[in-house]
């Protein structure tokens, strides 16, 4: 039985990976430290079917180490121990070289066991990863480690790939193969940046192909159809759920509803309802604020009724709430108030209550400062009246700058009336 595709083309040198040239082309760094021959440790993050693992392969054969192979959504801690039990044998007299699949699988003590190992250089780590590092690797591991980030494929980069793989695959029937240049970039763009995706697809539709004495031939509607069931797809524990998510909200900030209905889209076809109306309801409170304040309680029925039809209903009253969010004007006000509160308390920016606004009802017979003093507003004119609220510390300090859209300029022209500013 033949291997897939995609591994009969795994490329053995660094010249025949596909894109990546950011950190494999000429010069750059992760190339001279394969070429150097001296390997530190190495973490590799991107996407799926990018070359991560094919990378990893080729370092391996090159460094002379021994190689052993762990994928962390299986291995166990009993695997990491067996690995350490060869150091300083005969087998792995140059020392180990382990490379670590899905390392943002393994808890956090897994990756203790590890760590005092990398540290004396018996064990060389590569590991690979989906998820960002800095989130999910140890940090004692992240800071013994060189990461590199390995970008999706483009569509120029895929296309190459399937025309030498059309080419092994000529080869190995002895026929010629008929497939045009168009539904070779169809299969590319199909399959969004992975190129062993875009390879499972080629070899399904080769598997279909008519044939003669002369050539396999690939129709349009072959591939037509059988790239009808690979819509987008994305990882929704993975980075490109959360780069969909970013463009999400972002488009909505931007003000561009052409944008956000596409990326609420990317959202729903991929079954993210619950992102899509999380993010959006941040969006109403983040974005928008007090420049429209009705806003919220209006997209929280929305998203309380999209939850409650589920999906595809769904869709109706989350693209109203994504369009209006998207089209209504625009304050950071509110949001610039609360971190400048928090940055404050953080620094230590703290002090005691004012005495006015303490909840004391009694005073004990030490205290020299008889009486809370606290006025009413609501006893003065306009329910206002002038008296500290902050601590002494910080009481001239100045979180909140009303925003210059029409709704809070109204609420400015009002207090600067009621506090005697005009």
């Amino acid at each position: 039985m033949k291997a897939p595709l995609a591994d009969r083309l795994r490329p053995c040198e660094i010249d025949e990976v596909a894109g990546q040239r950011h950190i494999l082309g000429n010069g750059k760094v992760l190339r001279r430290i394969i070429e150097s021959g001296q390997l530190p440790n190495l973490i590799f993050y991107g996407p799926s079917g990018v070359g991560k693992t094919t990378v990893a392969r080729i370092i391996a054969e090159k460094c002379g180490k021994t190689l052993r192979y762990l994928n962390a959504t299986t291995a166990s801690t009993a695997d990491i121990k067996d690995i350490v039990g060869e150091i300083g044998t005969l087998e792995a007299g140059n020392g180990i070289l382990l490379y670590l699949d899905e390392i943002h699988y393994f808890n956090k003590k897994q990756q203790q066991i590890l760590l005092s190992y990398i540290e004396n250089g018996d064990i060389t780590l590569i590991a690979s990863t989906t998820e960002n590092p800095y989130f999910y690797v140890y940090n004692a591991i992240l800071s013994r480690s060189t990461v590199f980030e390995f970008k999706t494929l483009s569509n120029d980069d895929i296309c190459a790939v399937l025309n030498r793989a059309v080419g092994i695959l000529s080869r190995e029937e002895g026929k010629e193969i008929n497939i045009s240049h168009e539904n070779i970039k169809k299969i590319a763009r199909a399959a969004a940046g992975d190129v062993r995706r875009s390879l499972n697809m080629l070899e399904l539709i080769f598997m279909t192909a008519d044939e003669d004495e002369n050539a396999l031939l690939i129709s349009d509607e072959t591939v037509e159809e059988l790239l009808a069931g690979n819509a987008v797809r994305y990882d929704r524990d993975g980075d490109e759920h959360y780069d969909i998510i970013s463009a999400y909200q972002k488009s909505m900030r931007g003000s561009d509803p052409d944008a956000a209905i596409y990326y609420l889209g990317r959202l729903l076809a991929a079954g993210d309802l619950p992102s899509a109306c999380r993010r959006l309801l941040v969006c109403a409170s983040e974005d928008v604020g007090l420049a429209y304040p009705q806003i919220i309680p209006i997209v929280k029925a929305a998203v309380d009724t999209a939850l409650m039809v589920g999906l595809p209903e769904a869709r109706l009253p989350l693209a109203n709430a994504v369009i209006l969010v998207a089209t209504s004007p625009k304050s950071v006000s509110a949001h610039d108030a609360i971190n400048a509160a928090m940055q404050d308390i953080e620094r230590g920016f703290t002090g005691d209550i004012p005495r006015q606004l303490q909840n004391k009802h009694f005073d004990g017979e030490g205290n020299t400062q008889k009486g809370q003093n606290y006025l009413y507003p609501h006893s003065y004119p306009g329910h206002y009246v002038n008296q500290q609220y902050l601590p002494d510390a910080i009481k001239n300090r100045k979180y909140y700058e009303f925003g210059d859209n029409k709704t809070e300029q109204q609420y400015k022209e009002y207090w600067d009336r009621i506090k005697g500013k005009k």
